[in-house]
């Protein structure tokens, strides 16, 4: 059986990003894959010419020049801008919260308008200690803002009233009074020209790879074929459980090849009515915008997650804090295992944060 310095356990970014920078110092490494391909939820697959982000939508952005030039070392990367549509009944916004959102809403045209009709609404329903996720938003936004772009979305989202969820969930909603549609603060964003397929496969050249291969399925061998582990996967798994489970959100998609050129005329078209069953709708071509007689969409489904369903999203309330740092203390007593990435340390990363933590465990672990 063959010896690796590092078996690394899940073949999404963090543990391919490992793999990279291991490999590139002459350690040897063997990735495990559970799923018939590399790249965990940054998958993508091309389909009638168009890259799918078979796993919903991911846009990079970082103000972090050094990690803007990290990535950009294995594809370029397009100018590509999220501005969000939201769909509430038979009205259309623009996402984020910005004066164009505001001019339809009040039909006002000056930020001075906006503010005075938002703090009013404040007042209006302020309270001063939110005991909930609506009583937080409303201090936040107003009544208005609440009602047609958060509260169906967020209920739909959660699989819970608003009224029944914690207040921190929405620390802060950003309200810009400008006219720009750009989501995203940060310096620099865009979309791997070819999808991020090409770059997973870049920074696994030098690793054995292994698909359909369940760690758990025989745990004691993997884990002996490497000197260290790196597992990116469920920590609560890795310990069988013992504490019980984790709780997570998941999604289900809904994916279909539509016989015409463009369908919603944007990438991102969120869905806030509550009565809409999906949360949004994304159009895949509009993200490298490709050329293509066909397009192709795919509608977004909050879901409650079960034991064996796709984690997504951390359910990081008081409870399943508790028991992440139960878990957490087992993990740090480990000497040869390390938890890196979303379901390793249980918490919800953009793209560029994942990077960071793993190059951030690479230089401690090698230096």
């Amino acid at each position: 059986m063959k010896k690796y310095d590092y078996v690394i356990v899940g073949s999404g970014l963090y543990g391919a990003i490992s793999a990279y920078e291991l490999t590139k110092r002459g350690y040897t490494c063997l990735v495990l894959e559970k799923r018939n391909h590399i790249g965990g939820n940054i998958y993508t697959e091309k389909l009638e010419g168009i890259n799918v982000h078979k796993y919903g939508a991911h846009i990079f952005h970082t103000s972090d020049k050094e990690l803007w030039d990290y990535i950009n070392q294995f594809a370029e990367f397009n100018n590509y801008i999220n501005s969000p549509i939201a769909i509430y009944k038979d009205e259309l916004y623009n996402l984020p919260f910005n004066m164009n959102t505001f001019s339809k809403l009040f039909n006002i045209k000056t930020p001075q308008e906006a503010k005075d009709i938002i703090e009013k609404e404040k007042k209006e329903s302020y309270v001063e200690n939110p005991k909930n996720l609506e009583e937080q938003a409303k201090n936040l936004v107003g009544q208005t803002i609440y009602e047609k772009l958060i509260k169906g979305y967020t209920e739909k989202q959660w699989g819970k009233k608003c009224e029944e969820l914690p207040s921190f969930i929405i620390k802060r909603l950003p309200v810009r009074f400008t006219y720009d549609n750009n989501y995203f603060n940060d310096r620099y964003q865009g979309i791997p020209i070819g999808g991020y397929t090409p770059i997973i496969e870049k920074m696994l050249e030098k690793s054995d790879v292994l698909l359909n291969t369940d760690f758990f399925e025989n745990k004691e061998k993997y884990l002996s074929m490497g000197k260290k582990i790196i597992y990116t996967g469920p920590i609560d798994a890795y310990y069988d459980y013992c504490f019980g489970p984790l709780e997570y959100r998941s999604v289900r998609f809904e994916t279909e090849v539509l016989n015409m050129e463009n369908y919603q005329g944007n990438a991102v078209v969120n869905y806030t009515d509550y009565n809409v069953p999906y949360t949004r709708i994304i159009e895949h071509k509009h993200f490298e915008y490709a050329v293509s007689p066909k397009t192709i969409i795919s509608k977004e489904y909050s879901s409650k997650w079960k034991l064996g369903d796709e984690p997504y999203y951390p359910v990081n309330d008081e409870k399943n804090s508790d028991l992440y740092q139960k878990y957490q203390e087992l993990a740090s007593k480990e000497t040869n295992v390390h938890f890196g990435g979303r379901l390793g340390q249980y918490k919800y990363l953009d793209m560029h944060n994942v990077i960071r933590s793993a190059l951030d465990f690479i230089k401690k672990e090698v230096e």
